[in-house]
C-alpha cells in the first residue's frame, strides 16, 4: 500500500511543479507561500477570517479594503498590514482558483467588489505588506514585494494547479 500524501504534500508538489516546470519560477519562497495558502484556504474559517469593527464576517473584497484603511476602519497600522496581507491572499486564490466566481458574485448582488479589481487589488496589498519592512516585519517585507511583483503569474500559477487538481478528480471518478 502506498503512503498517504497529505494535503500540504499535494500542494506543495502541484505549485513545485506547475510554478518550476511550466512558469519557470524557481523561487522555494514564492512557491511555499502559494502552496500553505492553498493549505490554509481549505480551511474556510480561514478564508473568510476578516471581521469589520462589529464583527461582521466581510466576504467583499471592497468591504475589506475600507477595513484596512486606517483612516476609516483600522485601528492600527499592525491591523492595516493584517488586513491588505489577507486582500492579497484571498484575491490570489479567488483569481487564480476560481475566477469565473467574481463574476458570479458581482452579478448575483451589490457588492463593493462590483467596482475592484482582483489583480490590482491583490498586487497593491503585497505591495503595501512589503512596505511594512520595520521592525518585526523586516524579514518578511522582500517576500510580500516579489509576490506583489509577480501577482499575475502566481494567478496563472493557479489556474493550471487547478487543471491538475480538476484531471486528478476526473481519474478518480474514471477509475471508480
Amino acid at each position: 500500500m502506498l503512503p498517504k500524501q497529505t494535503l500540504q504534500e499535494l500542494f506543495a508538489e502541484l505549485v513545485d511543479r506547475n510554478f518550476g516546470e511550466t512558469l519557470r519560477i524557481s523561487d522555494s519562497e514564492i512557491t511555499s507561500y502559494v502552496s500553505n495558502l492553498l493549505t490554509q484556504f481549505s480551511q474556510v474559517e480561514n478564508l473568510y477570517c476578516i471581521r469589520d469593527t462589529q464583527g461582521k464576517r466581510l466576504e467583499d473584497v471592497g468591504e475589506m479594503l475600507l477595513a484596512s484603511n486606517p483612516l476609516l476602519d483600522a485601528p492600527s497600522f499592525d491591523r492595516e498590514r493584517a488586513v491588505r496581507k489577507h486582500i492579497g491572499d484571498y484575491t490570489l486564490f479567488f483569481a487564480g482558483l476560481f475566477p469565473e466566481a467574481i463574476n458570479r458574485w458581482r452579478l448575483r448582488r451589490q457588492r463593493l467588489d462590483a467596482v475592484v479589481d482582483y489583480v490590482k487589488a491583490g498586487k497593491e496589498s503585497y505591495y503595501i505588506v512589503s512596505a511594512f519592512n520595520q521592525f518585526e516585519y523586516r524579514s518578511s517585507a522582500p517576500l510580500f514585494k516579489k509576490m506583489s511583483e509577480q501577482f499575475e503569474t502566481c494567478v496563472l500559477g493557479l489556474h493550471l494547479v487547478k487543471r491538475d487538481l480538476q484531471g486528478m478528480q476526473r481519474n478518480a471518478y474514471l477509475r471508480m
